[in-house]
């Protein structure tokens, strides 16, 4: 200090270097960003990117699902008489976890001409099965006709249904690209098929399997590139029909009212909405740990299954929800990228309808147990205990997965560079590049232009009245037109001279 206040040099040399070095201590913050932003550009530019965040997803669902599922299921598989373990349940989702990965596997090494090439009898197998699970060899569960039953394992035909529909819808809709413009090339097979399935699970009945489809037929017109005054219609009629089918069932419009006012009846009606609720709350930020959830011990009824979101959030607390719900987001970001990315029409359209199948599916889940939406049992996708539905949801990430392999630089990158850790570990084959179906002649006609699709009427008219006069007449020889009179007195002698040898 002394030396300071006697050298006034010094003194300015402190004042100068004070506020620079103050200045850089609050830019290396910006730059700390700066260079995560810059590094995380990166890695996203990678060629094989979004194939290996679709595998980590993919992976940390499963696992939170295995956790909660163990969590969730050891209270209800207890049984003091019959000597049960309380392992029970959870021994059964593991096998349906190994059982899933086989499929997930068969979905990402399967060429998806293959898989584009099986869609048609995939759409006639899952009409089919939704038929016979009406018929006594279907088997009633919680008041709804919707399974088949053999043994230990069950299969419920609605999940196979939806799959069948995205892949079939796509397909469909990809072949008749070109008159997607008219309505009724733009709705039918497609919409009527769906209908159909509809009717088969209200005579059920499925609430929540008919709002997943729903969400899947949307999906497919909206990726298609469907006019939107399409959905208006299509939302006036799905407010109609939930109108129609609450006030047909007394259940259904109990559940309605209990939403409305979950306190009218906090006992019966909306003890499920109330628990959970009061399960969420007991969590806090961090949760009570886990295996110390009391919402399992019977005061939450069917956790395991469609409220192990609110088991979640009371064992993890408020942080393991925003992890959760932060893996669907990064999920939804993912599947848009790899639909936005490819350049097969049909595999766009897929990948974007089934990564809005899977978030709008979690979404719903997520928002009864908040109380945003009513009550109608949809399971959260890897995370709820379940058969059929944990196989199928693995097979759409397996089918994601191998989309994201064929993105334009993925193939490059898999074809120069080889198939790499994963591709070696997993034996999957190179993907084909990319080839656009040769054009057809007529498609070209009448000016279509780069959309591919036909012109109107009129337009056709006149340009085949150009391509008339522009054509040489018919049994001329080739010659210079704008000739004059001579070119056409040559014409002229040249029809008369091989007339007269004609008859000679």
């Amino acid at each position: 200090m002394t030396v300071v206040e006697d050298d006034p040099e010094a003194a300015r040399t402190v004042r100068r270097r004070s506020p620079r070095s103050s200045r850089q201590k609050r830019d290396r913050p910006e730059r700390g960003i700066t260079a995560l932003r810059t590094a995380l550009t990166a890695w996203l530019s990678r060629p094989l990117a979004d194939f290996h965040l679709i595998l980590a997803v993919c992976g940390l669902l499963t696992t939170i699902g295995i956790v909660m599922v163990l969590s969730a299921s050891s209270v209800a598989s207890y049984a003091p008489g019959d000597g049960s373990s309380v392992y029970a349940q959870f021994q059964k989702h593991m096998l349906f976890v190994v059982l899933g990965g086989v499929v997930f596997w068969i979905g990402l090494r399967m060429p998806l001409k293959r898989i584009r090439a099986l869609a048609s009898t995939g759409m006639v197998l899952g009409l089919g099965l939704l038929a016979l699970v009406l018929t006594p060899l279907g088997t009633s569960v919680n008041g709804s006709q919707g399974w088949f039953v053999v043994g230990p394992l069950s299969l419920q035909p609605v999940e196979v249904a939806k799959v069948a529909l995205a892949l079939w819808g796509a397909h469909i809709l990809v072949t008749k690209y070109n008159v997607l413009h008219q309505w009724r090339h733009l709705l039918v097979p497609v919409v009527p098929a769906a209908l159909l399935m509809f009717a088969l699970l209200m005579v059920q009945p499925d609430l929540g399997g008919t709002i997943t489809l729903g969400v899947v037929l949307i999906a497919l017109l909206w990726f298609a590139g469907a006019p939107k005054r399409l959905f208006a219609v299509i939302l006036s009629g799905a407010v109609a029909g939930a109108v129609l089918l609450a006030l047909i069932e007394p259940y259904r419009l109990a559940r309605v009212m209990t939403f409305l006012n979950p306190g009218s009846d906090p006992q019966g009606k909306g003890l499920q909405a109330t628990q959970a609720l009061y399960a969420l709350a007991d969590g806090g930020l961090f949760g009570k740990g886990l295996g110390q959830g009391q919402s399992k011990w019977r005061y939450l009824p069917n956790v395991e299954h469609d409220f192990i979101f609110a088991l979640l959030g009371e064992e993890l607390g408020f942080v393991g929800c925003l992890a959760v719900i932060g893996l669907f987001g990064l999920l939804a970001s993912v599947g848009l990228r790899i639909a936005m990315r490819n350049l097969d029409p049909w595999i766009r359209i897929v990948a974007g309808t089934l990564t809005a199948w899977l978030v709008a599916q979690a979404a719903i889940n997520i928002g009864y147990v908040v109380s945003l939406l009513p009550v109608t049992g949809v399971t959260l996708p890897l995370i709820s205990y379940g058969g059929t539905s944990l196989v199928v949801t693995m097979l759409l990430f397996g089918i994601l997965a191998n989309c994201a392999r064929h993105e334009p630089e993925a193939v490059a990158a898999l074809r120069t560079q080889g198939p790499g850790k994963f591709g070696t570990l997993l034996r999957l084959p190179a993907p084909d590049p990319y080839r656009p179906p040769a054009k057809r002649r007529t498609s070209s006609r009448g000016g279509s232009g780069r959309t591919g699709r036909p012109a109107a009427r009129g337009a056709r008219s006149n340009a085949a009245a150009e391509r008339r006069r522009a054509a040489p007449e018919y049994g001329r020889r080739s010659t210079a037109r704008g000739s004059g009179r001579g070119g056409t007195a040559r014409g002229s002698a040249t029809r008369g001279g091989s007339t007269r040898r004609g008859h000679r």
